[in-house]
């Protein structure tokens, strides 16, 4: 099962076979424990649920304790279920450990992750939006969003601000999907993955490591 979760270290450097350099992203992947397996027949659907990085028993919910009971493990922190299809049966069971080593055969895989948070920015930050000119004559509005509606914008519906315009607000902290990243190594040992390119995060934030279904 080449579905895996984890955190990202951070980022460096590698050469390749042809010598050139490659900014690259290590990833520490599980060991994930396989905590639930939904059949059709008791939830409805296929899923298999993973989880990853032990918590801190005084800290544990009995709830979570007791979902992980079932698996014959301790409570993970982060939690996640991948859907299968219809008619696919599932490759694990309850308890089993997920390691690097599905990968083996992988060549290219899609992680997501939580990007960082940049708080309330302008539109400028956010939109890359130009702003005001910098001349003689314009007062205070060098970083304003300019006109936000008007009722020649929309004849009929009036001038309030139309759904999805761009304006200032909160930015980053949003689940993000990069893919088709080149699976440079795997370290079995230490359950690292090196995959070629950035991934959305700071280091140390949870991600979702899955195989690529391929390029477009």
């Amino acid at each position: 099962m080449a579905m895996l979760l984890g955190k990202k270290i951070g980022m460096t450097q590698v050469y390749d076979e042809e010598g050139k350099i490659a900014a690259v992203t290590v990833i520490q992947a599980g060991p994930c424990v396989v905590t639930q397996v939904k059949t059709p027949e008791t939830d409805g659907y296929s899923a298999v649920q993973l989880g990853y990085d032990d918590v801190k028993k005084s800290r544990v919910k009995q709830a979570a304790a007791g979902h992980a009971k079932k698996a014959n493990t301790t409570a993970k922190r982060f939690i996640r279920e991948w859907r299968l299809d219809e008619g696919t049966e599932p490759e694990v069971n309850l308890g089993d450990e997920v390691t690097v080593s599905a990968f083996a055969e992988i060549k290219s895989v899609d992680v997501v992750g939580t990007s960082k948070g940049k708080g309330f920015a302008g539109v400028m930050k956010r939109h890359g939006f130009g702003g005001f000119p910098q001349s003689h004559g314009t007062k205070r509005m060098h970083r304003h969003a300019g006109s936000i509606a008007g009722h020649s914008s929309d004849a009929g519906s009036g001038g309030n601000v139309k759904k999805g315009k761009r304006m200032a607000g909160q930015m980053g902290c949003d689940r993000v999907t990069s893919k088709n990243h080149q699976l440079v190594g795997i370290d079995e040992e230490k359950n690292l993955l090196i995959v070629k390119g950035s991934v959305a995060g700071a280091s140390g934030g949870y991600v979702e490591i899955r195989a690529s279904k391929g390029k477009k």
